[in-house]
This record gives C-alpha cells, sequence and structure tokens, in this order.
C-alpha cells in the first residue's frame, strides 16, 4: 500500500505526462480529511472536492444547496491531508455563472482558501469565456460536460446526454470550446461509451469520465459511492462499481462496541491506566473517612 509521503506531488506536467503516454488518470472525491488521506495513500493521481458533498456529507436533497463557503471548507479540510494528488475543488451553482469576473473571484477564493490546485465548472460552450478567464488568471480549470448536475432541473432529470446525433455533435462541440478557452482536462458524464471515446479522439486534452466508458483518457467516482459508504438500498447510478462495503464493516464495528459497553467487557484492563495499590488505598482511605 503506497502512503502519502512516498510520492511525488502530481501537478498538470505530471497529469500531462500520463496523458501523452496513454495511461488512465485516476480520480476519485474526497470530502474531509479521513477521505482525502485515504484516497491520497492509495496513490490518485487527482482529488476531487466535489459539490456531491452536499448529499453525502451535508445530506442535502441536491448539489444545488450547497454554498461557497461550504465548499471552501471541505477543500480546506481535504488539502491538509493530501500530500500527493492534484486537488480540484468544484465551484457550486450560484458562484461562477453570472459573469466571467464573479467566477474568477469564486475560483481564487477555492485556491487562496480552499488550498487546492484547481477548479472544476460545469457547461459548455456558454461556459468559455469563464474558463478563459480563471484559466488565463492562472488557475487550472476542470471542464465538466454532458451531465451536468447543477443543471438536473433544465435537462428534465439525471438523463444520459449525446445519444442522438445531434446530442453527439453539441457534446463534441462543447468539448472543443473547453479546449480552446483553456481547460485542461474535461469530465464527460453520462454520455455514451463510443460517444465519448470519439470525443476523446478528437481532443488534445484529458478526458475524465463518470459513466462514459473507458475510452476516456481517465476515470472518476464519488468515493462513498463506489466504497460502499451508505445504508442497504440506496440508488446507485447504473456506472458505480462498488468496490468495497465500508457501512457494512462500520455498522459490525460499531454494534460490537455497544455490545461490549452494555455487557461490560469493554473496556478491558489492558484498555485502562494502573495505579499504585498504595497510592488507591490511601485515596481510598481518606475518601471513607471524610
Amino acid at each position: 500500500m503506497g502512503t502519502p509521503n512516498n510520492r511525488k506531488k502530481v501537478t498538470i506536467q505530471t497529469l500531462s505526462q500520463l496523458y501523452k503516454k496513454q495511461e488512465p488518470i485516476t480520480m476519485i472525491t474526497a470530502h474531509d480529511f479521513p477521505s482525502a488521506h485515504v484516497a491520497d495513500a492509495a496513490g490518485m493521481d487527482m482529488i476531487l472536492v466535489g459539490d456531491s458533498l452536499a448529499m453525502v456529507a451535508l445530506g442535502m436533497e441536491d448539489t444545488s444547496e450547497v454554498v461557497l463557503e461550504e465548499m471552501i471548507l471541505h477543500c480546506r479540510s481535504v488539502a491538509r491531508a493530501t500530500k500527493a494528488a492534484f486537488t480540484i475543488g468544484d465551484l457550486p451553482m450560484g458562484s461562477y455563472e453570472i459573469a466571467p469576473e464573479q467566477a474568477l473571484e469564486s475560483a481564487i477564493r477555492i485556491v487562496k482558501e480552499g488550498r487546492v490546485q484547481g477548479v472544476k465548472l460545469e457547461g459548455g460552450i456558454e461556459m468559455a469565456p469563464t474558463i478563459e478567464r480563471i484559466s488565463k488568471a492562472g488557475i487550472p480549470v476542470l471542464a465538466h460536460i454532458g451531465l451536468t448536475p447543477q443543471r438536473q432541473n433544465s435537462l428534465g432529470g439525471f438523463r444520459v446526454q449525446g445519444k442522438s446525433t445531434s446530442g453527439a455533435i453539441k457534446i463534441l462541440q462543447d468539448a472543443l470550446a473547453v479546449q480552446e478557452a483553456g481547460a485542461f482536462a474535461v469530465v464527460l458524464e453520462a454520455v455514451p461509451a463510443e460517444v465519448a471515446t470519439l470525443v476523446t479522439q478528437k481532443l488534445n486534452i484529458p478526458t475524465i469520465g463518470i459513466g462514459a466508458g473507458n475510452g476516456c483518457s481517465g476515470q472518476v467516482l464519488v468515493q462513498v459511492d463506489m466504497s460502499g459508504n451508505f445504508p442497504p438500498g440506496r440508488f446507485l447510478p447504473k456506472f458505480v462499481k462498488q468496490y468495497g462495503n465500508v457501512w457494512e464493516e462500520s455498522m459490525r464495528a460499531i454494534q460490537a462496541y455497544k455490545t461490549e459497553v452494555k455487557d461490560r467487557t469493554y473496556p478491558a484492563p489492558e484498555h485502562t491506566y494502573p495505579m499504585a495499590s498504595e497510592d488507591f488505598l490511601e485515596f481510598k482511605r481518606i475518601v471513607n473517612a471524610a
């Protein structure tokens, strides 16, 4: 197993080298110190402080509820744990859509206060001027096209994008636009695999797939989803592969703790601090004499 201290820091240049070698780029979300600590130790190339934390960390209904100040707080927590991976902070809904200057101000706060290395924002052609403004200020931008969850209401829900010829053309147009604007990479979400593969071939920046097949330059998943850190019966998107069952292991441990506390087998003598018998006897004498 890797540790956060035995890897060189991943940079934009590192990611570019991986892309040129056609070595898949690994990215996963994290929302706090423990989730970032394990992701970094596991060797992830990139860690995304995604606005999905609205649901998985804060219990909100969807990503539209989380605000910039909350994202900055979580970015700061993730940054403290991450020593090697390249970190990205999501710009939440309402923090970048009004104008490029508003977006730049939010991006500066995410990087300066949140201590991450870059930002992610949703949108294609219409967000090109915003991506260009942020990129020219020296802040790396990860674009996000296809299914853009912050815009689920205008998309009619969480629907696959690019399934028709015109829809696929729109995905390619968006990808080319964000590339031209200066994005260093682009997330393709919920796009048919063959479309994502062709779009990837037409770009000269990496694509990071989530529900877009294995023809992308890399992949990203929500850590809570892929690690199974949720109760049974929770909905998972089709593209999620569950690699573990953190919920079950945590439940087992906590229930065992509860049982041992109830029957007084915990704490055992090895979990307590000793006291010299003569000191205790003196203490007991004083207490009983009072």
